[in-house]
């Protein structure tokens, strides 16, 4: 990892704990630098970072609540725009100090719930990326998402060991590309869906989990 990466990891990691004895970020314990705490909040997006495609410019994090996966990601993909929707005030301020003491010139903070943003065109069909870890998903919650995705984009659902995974139940425009192992010991997978273009036929083969 390169020495920058990881100096802008801890510190996100420190300024994520101070705030985190002020207003309820994480339930995890952070003032230990417990194993769960740093696999979960920075390795587990470091992992999931190697799928991102190679021409994503425009990410979009749904709930974004402490930062992560949203943060560590578009920090170890340097060229992703980030824009963050988390529907708590106290939580969104914390992300828009995140941004400035990281010096994350491209990310942005939107204060609403993601339903709210449907009223929005200029977001609609504008991310090459969307991420998702702490919102349930289900298909009405996915096929309002989708709407911000741009054809050929992908969405990152950020599973654990008992969540469910939606790739026998996804429906057009999306479609399961691959569920991927990120770490063993919290037993977590990425499932990665695609948006397809209207009216274009596509084979449920996928790529097998590398």
């Amino acid at each position: 990892m390169a020495p920058e990466l990881t100096a802008r990891l801890e510190a996100y990691y420190r300024l994520l704990t101070a705030w985190n004895t002020k207003i309820n970020l994480t339930g995890l314990k952070l003032a230990e630098f417990s194993p769960e705490a740093l696999d979960r909040l920075l390795i587990e997006p470091l992992v999931a970072a190697k799928y991102v495609a190679g021409n994503a410019a425009r990410m979009l994090d749904i709930g974004s609540g402490g930062g992560s996966p949203a943060i560590p990601l578009a920090l170890a993909v340097t060229r992703l725009r980030l824009l963050m929707v988390e529907s708590k005030t106290r939580k969104a301020v914390f992300l828009r100090e995140a941004i400035r003491a990281l010096e994350m010139s491209g990310a942005e903070v939107v204060t609403a719930r993601f339903e709210e943003l449907l009223t929005r065109p200029d977001l609609h069909e504008a991310h090459d990326l969307m991420t998702v870890r702490a919102v349930r998903v289900e298909t009405r919650t996915l096929m309002a998402l989708q709407a911000f995705a741009k054809p050929g984009g992908q969405l990152f659902l950020f599973r654990g060991s008992v969540t469910a995974d939606p790739s026998e139940t996804v429906t057009p425009p999306l479609v399961w590309r691959a569920t991927y192992p990120l770490l063993e010991s919290l037993r977590s997978r990425l499932v990665v869906l695609e948006k397809r273009p209207v009216g274009r036929g596509v084979p449920r083969g996928t790529p097998q989990p590398r």
